[in-house]
């Protein structure tokens, strides 16, 4: 019987992925460096530390990766300002989980400080969850299945009675193998590159009834 929600962030929460995708190219573009944003699609998902590092790896150009990150950061802030929003169904789906009594839990592979600005921007706040999790907490990035460990543990929740909400291959696979049933969200990769979630819709808005309901 389902008893918590665990939730992603960026592309199930917050319409953030192009903003991180331009703050981050920004950002290569004041070293010299021209990338493309298809060169990050590979690491969706896996916190910036690899999002950012994989790319510099890919370009071969070596990078004090805490530096590069909080010019991103820096950048992706700006930018973000009074253009970042919930994407469809947020609010609503998770005050339809709260009526049926689930507990909440926001685990984003993102650090504290893009956290704290996406809240903000999308009106969400730390009220909205029971447990919050950042990929500052844990070692093992996504698809590691630690992020939605420690989630379930936080909840004093059996894995297995949690549903997963995620918009990326390697969430939805760090999902599965934490022993959670995971709802997929085609934001960010289309249904077939999610074949692995139990449940796949376009948005929270439109979340299958089976979904909240076993």
């Amino acid at each position: 019987m389902i008893q918590g929600v665990l939730f992603d962030m960026d592309g199930v929460l917050a319409d953030s992925e192009s903003f991180i995708c331009k703050a981050a190219t920004m950002m290569f573009r004041e070293l010299g460096i021209e990338v493309h944003a298809e060169d990050f699609h590979p690491f969706i998902g896996m916190g910036e530390n690899r999002y950012i590092g994989g790319v510099a790896e890919k370009y071969g150009v070596p990078v004090n990766i805490e530096q590069v990150k909080a010019r991103t950061y820096e950048i992706y802030g700006e930018i973000v300002r009074g253009n970042l929003s919930a994407l469809p169904g947020v609010h609503e789906f998770i005050s339809k989980c709260r009526k049926k009594g689930l507990k909440l839990a926001l685990a984003t592979s993102a650090d504290k400080i893009k956290m704290e600005i996406n809240l903000k921007e999308t009106g969400l706040s730390h009220v909205s969850f029971d447990a919050i999790i950042t990929g500052l907490d844990v070692k093992k990035k996504k698809p590691s299945p630690d992020i939605y460990l420690m989630a379930a543990k936080k909840l004093e929740l059996d894995p297995a009675s949690c549903l997963v909400v995620e918009d990326a291959v390697s969430g939805i696979e760090a999902g599965k193998a934490a022993g959670c049933r995971c709802l997929a969200i085609t934001s960010s990769f289309d249904s077939a590159a999610l074949q692995k979630a139990d449940w796949i819709c376009d948005s929270l808005s439109n979340v299958p009834e089976a979904v909240l309901n076993w």
